[in-house]
């Protein structure tokens, strides 16, 4: 069984840092798609930042380039989001999700949020100005 399970978020100042975890069990990285997704109150998902296979390439939305980073640890089978001088619109509640298999790129991964099959449950980031 697919599973996804994100945590680390929290409540921070404006300026501040957070990392997000994804533990994910029941697959494995190689050869799938991850991504980070958000969805603030009154607003649509938002896919921040993908990776897949089929092209390796990593996307950003613009509002989190140069301040986020994705990453993973195939030994633990974790996918990271470092988020960096976060501001009070990335307030939202953050989501990982995953295709075991990456048919498609990141960026479409990213921008159609459909594409992946499974999603864990979100944690919640909350920046005070």
């Amino acid at each position: 069984e697919v599973q996804l399970q994100a945590s680390g978020g929290g409540f921070v100042q404006a300026g501040g840092s957070l990392r997000l975890s994804c533990a994910a069990s029941g697959f494995t990285f190689d050869g799938s798609a991850i991504g980070w997704f958000r969805q603030a109150p009154g607003k649509e998902r938002e896919g921040i930042s993908c990776i897949s296979s089929v092209d390796g390439r990593t996307y950003y939305a613009d509002s989190v380039k140069g301040r986020f980073t994705i990453s993973s640890d195939n030994a633990k089978n974790t996918m990271y989001l470092q988020m960096f001088d976060l501001k009070p619109e990335d307030t939202a509640v953050y989501y990982c999700a995953a295709d075991i298999v990456g048919y498609y790129s990141g960026s479409y991964y990213c921008g159609a949020s459909s594409g992946m099959t499974y999603w864990g449950k979100g944690t919640q980031v909350t920046v005070s100005s």
